[in-house]
C-alpha cells in the first residue's frame, strides 16, 4: 500500500511498527525500539517517500502575481527613497494583499 508522509505522521507508533514489520530495509533495523519521529523518517526512507510535502496554488497564476510583487517592491524602494509615505503605505498594502492571495489559494 502506498503511503504519504502526512499519513505516516498521523498514525500511531504501534501502526507504524506494524507497517515496518513487513518491510525489509537496513534503515528499519531495530524498528521495534524506535520512537515515532525516527520511525517515520526510516519508513519514508525505506518506501521512497519524500519528507517534504509539495503545495500547489490552485485557481491563480502564481508567476504573474510574483512578477507584480517584484514590480511593487521596486516602487516601494523608490517611495522609501523619496519619503513618500502615502505611496509607501499603498504599495505595502498591495504587496501584502497579493501574498495573502497566494497563501489562501495554496492547497
Amino acid at each position: 500500500m502506498a503511503y504519504t508522509h502526512h499519513e505516516l505522521k498521523s498514525k500511531t507508533v504501534a501502526q507504524l511498527r506494524e507497517i515496518a514489520k513487513g518491510i525489509e530495509h537496513e534503515s528499519l533495523s531495530g524498528y521495534s525500539v524506535m520512537h515515532k519521529d525516527h520511525l517515520v523518517t526510516a519508513l519514508c526512507n525505506a518506501l521512497g517517500i519524500e519528507m517534504h510535502e509539495h503545495h500547489e496554488v490552485v485557481g491563480l497564476n502564481k508567476a504573474e502575481i510574483k512578477t507584480q510583487i517584484k514590480q511593487l517592491k521596486s516602487k516601494r524602494d523608490k517611495a522609501l527613497e523619496t519619503h513618500d509615505h502615502a505611496e509607501l503605505k499603498t504599495v505595502r498594502r498591495r504587496i501584502h494583499y497579493l501574498k495573502r492571495m497566494i497563501h489562501k489559494a495554496t492547497v
